[in-house]
């Protein structure tokens, strides 16, 4: 209980399970005592997973171009189109860190790039029938609506188009990327060229009901206000609405491979170097974790909440599982767009499984759709693969890919 009875009202709401609104989140996340607040959104954990389990995934972020027309402040990585420093990866380079992945016990594959200018459906049907002809065992759950939405432009298609073809060519989910800030002020500050909030969720819920579930994200610490952090998960749950209205969403069937939706939600925090936004990133840690708590008790149609220590660190990842979530993300082998900005926490597999045992939670390796592959009830059930690290292959932290040779590129055209 707090001292004030329209908060308590609301947390207790929350907590079981019912609806918020924006108005109260706004207030919750401006006002509410910090140790009550994630009570409640524990509770929603609790409720929702009585198991106690926490999951983790393996998986590789292979970026197949650094070129992009969209010049996003905030984004390190890409290069514009002619730049010196521009280049694309050929299929057999792809493949070949697929197998790796593979070797390393990776069941997922993120294939993201730049809004390279000459990459139209047509690529994308390539790239990812590829992959999944060569790793059928591996799920491609890549791209964003932005890439959808550039591919269709460049093909001259429509969005339904361009999702059922990269859908049949091998797409199985769709990523949350490109989201940074959905409404318009925050959006158009940080990346004046990128497609609006709406568009963005318009191209989420084509996807979705067309049967590919997604995850959906959000970056703080641009300078949005807390009524624009809330306003962008009100902007998420209302597609959410839709897709559990029609039919496209069930949470008793959303470990389905073929049910649209958002599977999860995935707050990270803006990382300031190397790139035009420059400034520092202008969410504390409290602030964070905050939100964190506030996204559980808000998002009652959203069945998973992932905190990231890649962005955080791994204390601020290991406390945001008393604050509502029930994932800690992934051992990424690969990823090399945030960390090109700054982001240099790593961890590896032992580490991982340890952040969350000593949380008192249960460690339990996911796939994409969150079916347990394996549950470690007991240390002794720990896998003990001392080569599953993350950024092993990273060309933006120092040591990443030590000991293997230059990975080979092609000149972007």
């Amino acid at each position: 209980m707090t001292a004030n009875p329209e908060i308590d009202s609301i947390l207790q709401r929350g907590a079981d399970g019912g609806r918020i609104t924006p108005e109260e989140a706004l207030l919750l996340y401006t006002q509410a005592p910090f140790h009550a607040l994630g009570e409640a959104a524990d509770a929603v954990r609790r409720r929702r997973y009585p198991d106690g389990v926490v999951t983790y995934l393996i998986d590789r972020n292979i970026n197949y171009t650094n070129v992009c027309v969209t010049a996003c402040k905030f984004c390190a990585f890409f290069r514009a189109p002619k730049h010196k420093e521009g280049w694309s990866h050929p299929t057999e380079e792809i493949l070949r860190r697929c197998g790796e992945a593979v070797d390393l016990g990776a069941t997922q594959v993120m294939l993201q790039g730049g809004h390279h200018p000459d990459y139209g459906v047509e690529y994308y049907e390539e790239l990812f029938s590829s992959v999944k002809q060569a790793f059928p065992q591996l799920a491609i759950h890549s791209i964003g609506p932005s890439e959808i939405l550039h591919m269709a432009k460049v093909s001259n298609v429509s969005i339904e188009d361009a999702v059922l073809r990269i859908k049949a060519a091998g797409l199985d989910s769709i990523a949350g990327a490109g989201a940074e800030m959905l409404p318009e002020r925050p959006r158009k500050a940080i990346a004046p060229l990128k497609e609006s909030g709406e568009r963005w969720l318009e191209a989420m819920a084509v996807a979705h009901r067309n049967g590919l579930s997604s995850t959906a994200t959000m970056m703080m610490g641009t300078g949005e206000t807390n009524a624009e952090r809330i306003e962008h998960i009100r902007m998420i749950r209302d597609v959410q609405d839709l897709a559990v209205a029609n039919g496209y969403r069930d949470d008793a069937v959303e470990q389905s491979h073929t049910v649209g939706g958002f599977r999860a939600f995935i707050p990270w925090t803006y990382q300031p170097e190397n790139n035009h936004l420059k400034g520092r990133t202008q969410a504390t840690t409290m602030e964070y974790l905050r939100f964190i708590a506030v996204s559980r008790l808000f998002f009652d149609n959203v069945a998973h909440l992932q905190a990231s220590w890649l962005t955080t660190g791994k204390d601020i990842g290991q406390l945001s599982l008393h604050m509502g979530v029930d994932d800690l993300g992934s051992i990424m082998l690969e990823e090399n767009v945030i960390s090109s900005a700054g982001a240099r926490h790593r961890s590896n597999l032992r580490e991982l499984i340890s952040m969350i045992r000593t949380a008192d939670r249960i460690p339990a390796q996911r796939d994409t759709w969150y079916s347990h592959l394996a549950v470690h009830l007991t240390e002794a059930d720990d896998p003990t693969d001392e080569r599953v690290v993350s950024h092993f292959s990273s060309i933006a932290i120092p040591g990443g890919g030590a000991g293997r040779t230059q990975l080979p590129l092609v000149e972007a055209s």
